[in-house]
């Protein structure tokens, strides 16, 4: 007997609560200080999107960036969350994810699927103006949060200043009205001692 339509796409819409599982570096801020999941980071995504749309530097389809955004951890259900300044982690990330995204998104009806594959490549190429977008928010948040948190990550795994800028780069063309921001957080972070030379 063949799945239906409505059970593949409820069998996707099981799997990716996995996603509130996944345990990213970058704390939450508030007093108990635990790992933001990437259920969270994706949600806060989303709505920056929405709230911080007017700084991308194109004019932007909102809808599918806050569909990227929502969809581009998905992956880590099986990759798992590749910290951001872990060099040795990024070697196989690329295969990880890919042979993440074939399973997971291969629950979903063909279809569906091949939408979500093409949102989730598309945030990964940063090519259009809402990948470029969705990006600098990526990149963003959780500099916010780390910031917010005395160094969070950053302080734990002895992240530089240098580095943090290099990890930035995308918001340069994805939302470079925010990049005076980002440089205000770095040098702020740095003169405090959460980000050495």
């Amino acid at each position: 007997m063949t799945q239906s339509r409505l059970e593949s796409q409820l069998a996707f819409i099981l799997e990716i609560d996995k996603l509130k599982r996944i345990l990213r570096q970058t704390p939450i801020t508030g007093p108990e200080r635990r790992q933001e999941n990437d259920a969270e980071h994706s949600w806060h995504l989303a709505l920056m999107a929405s709230v911080l749309a007017e700084y991308s530097p194109a004019p932007v389809d909102l809808l599918r960036v806050v569909r990227m955004v929502l969809v581009h951890d998905v992956v880590e259900i099986d990759a798992g969350d590749t910290f951001a300044y872990d060099a040795a982690a990024y070697s196989d990330k690329e295969e990880r994810e890919r042979r993440a995204a074939r399973r997971i998104f291969g629950l979903l009806p063909e279809d569906q699927s091949a939408a979500i594959w093409s949102l989730w490549e598309e945030f990964e190429a940063m090519a259009t103006p809402e990948s470029r977008y969705a990006n600098a928010l990526d990149r963003v948040q959780p500099l916010l949060l780390n910031y917010q948190t005395g160094g969070g990550s950053w302080a734990k795994h002895r992240v530089t200043r240098a580095q943090v800028y290099k990890r930035m780069e995308p918001v340069k063309h994805g939302a470079p009205a925010l990049w005076p921001v980002i440089e205000r957080i770095v040098e702020d972070a740095h003169q405090k001692g959460w980000l050495p030379e």
